[in-house]
């Protein structure tokens, strides 16, 4: 049997696709471990500096669906190698900044650039390889950001201590610079040619349906709850805790093996028992997770604390990203195989804008409270998540009661 002439007899192209999300996700994770010695060096609240993880991620969700829409004519291979140096760039921008504001644009511009590379990676590697293969595709190009969590984000963080933080920026511009070659030697000529890209429109009328709304609407406030604690970390184990940043870069690596445990984890769990029954204890547990935090930095001392802020976090880290692929197995459920690449990045766009709400929320919750406050804030999203989640199932329970009346 021959190969369809835009499938590759191999998966390595794809691995080239997946070093731009790895790019990415380091971008997008390694700076809220820095945010103390930002807000420092920029002679700014780190309320202030926790703005630029709010900026990046409206930034994202907002400009992915528009400018994917809008490149629609353009070939995906020359429009991905154009967004990945577009990214490089904005690195670069970052690195040579020395003020808030040329950082903030710069980080307005990688979200540009990131949300019009990922969606359309997937999209590209999908065509690359067999039907028999999509998944194992797939599962290649997103697990690069699930590496970035795992690695990418504590070599950041490490990197950021040893060096400063404007060479985190620098390392991820050069790693961005390489996927740009990859791409541009990996992938031949042609790849992407006359590929279907979803409208506005269509994008909108998916997200209209109300099963579908309301399942965006469990990813924004789970993505909200996450991003409330998440952003502001490094100051909470410095304040609850008396870690130094060689001790947060620790409690980050141990968020980012048990976020990479998660996800897989999690996928391999709704195979096996369905979404129900990943989801709903993911979000209890997350939602303990963060009262444990909370309750730790108001009842414990800085010794006391640290085992149940250990154990925290690596449950956080399991549970937060444990539920995200039962999420998009729900989703996909939902909306029908035929939606799924709509649907998953308008999924996409749903969790950046939580992202974004949660770190604005979470710089609100420091300039009127404390970090003690951060846990019972973030717990709070997650218990409204289950209850989002909940209710169409509540709503059928309670309808054949009103009939029987």
């Amino acid at each position: 049997m021959t190969t369809p002439p835009n499938h590759h007899p191999s998966l390595a192209p794809v691995y080239w696709l997946a070093l731009g999300t790895f790019a990415i996700g380091t971008e997008g994770f390694m700076i809220v471990p820095l945010l103390p010695k930002m807000a420092s060096d920029l002679s700014v609240p780190i309320s202030t500096a926790g703005e630029l993880v709010t900026a990046f991620a409206l930034s994202l969700a907002i400009s992915s669906p528009i400018l994917t829409a809008l490149t629609a004519s353009l070939n995906r291979r020359k429009l991905l190698i154009a967004a990945m140096l577009a990214f490089a760039l904005a690195n670069i921008v970052a690195w040579a900044s020395t003020g808030y504001w040329s950082i903030m644009a710069a980080r307005i511009l990688l979200a540009f650039a990131a949300g019009l590379y990922t969606p359309n990676a997937n999209a590209v590697a999908g065509t690359l390889v067999p039907p028999e293969r999509r998944g194992r595709a797939l599962a290649i190009v997103n697990g690069g950001i699930t590496v970035a969590i795992a690695l990418g984000l504590p070599l950041g963080s490490l990197i950021g201590d040893a060096f400063g933080w404007r060479s985190t920026f620098l390392g991820v511009g050069m790693l961005a610079i390489a996927a740009v070659l990859g791409l541009a030697f990996g992938l031949r000529k042609g790849v992407g040619d006359h590929m279907q890209v979803a409208s506005l429109r269509e994008r909108l009328t998916v997200a209209r349906r109300p099963e579908v709304l309301l399942a965006l609407l469990v990813t924004t406030i789970w993505a909200t709850g996450a991003y409330t604690a998440w952003t502001y970390i490094a100051p909470y184990l410095t304040e609850v805790v008396g870690l130094n940043s060689n001790g947060i870069s620790a409690v980050v690596f141990l968020w980012g093996v048990a976020a990479a445990v998660g996800v897989f984890g999690g996928g391999t769990l709704n195979d096996r028992f369905g979404h129900w029954r990943v989801m709903i204890p993911a979000l209890i547990l997350l939602s303990l997770a963060f009262l444990t935090l909370s309750a730790s930095a108001v009842f414990l001392t800085p010794s006391q604390a640290l085992l149940p802020v250990l154990v925290a976090v690596a449950i956080w880290g399991l549970t937060a990203w444990g539920f995200f692929p039962a999420q998009i197995a729900r989703l996909i459920g939902i909306a029908g195989p035929a939606l799924a690449p709509i649907v998953l990045s308008l999924n996409a766009s749903f969790m950046y804008a939580g992202f974004s709400a949660g770190a604005a929320v979470g710089s609100v919750v420091l300039t009127r409270g404390s970090v003690a406050d951060l846990g019972w804030v973030g717990a709070a999203f997650e218990i409204t998540a289950i209850v989002l989640l909940l209710a169409p199932a509540l709503a059928a329970t309670r309808r054949p009661i009103a009939e029987t009346r």
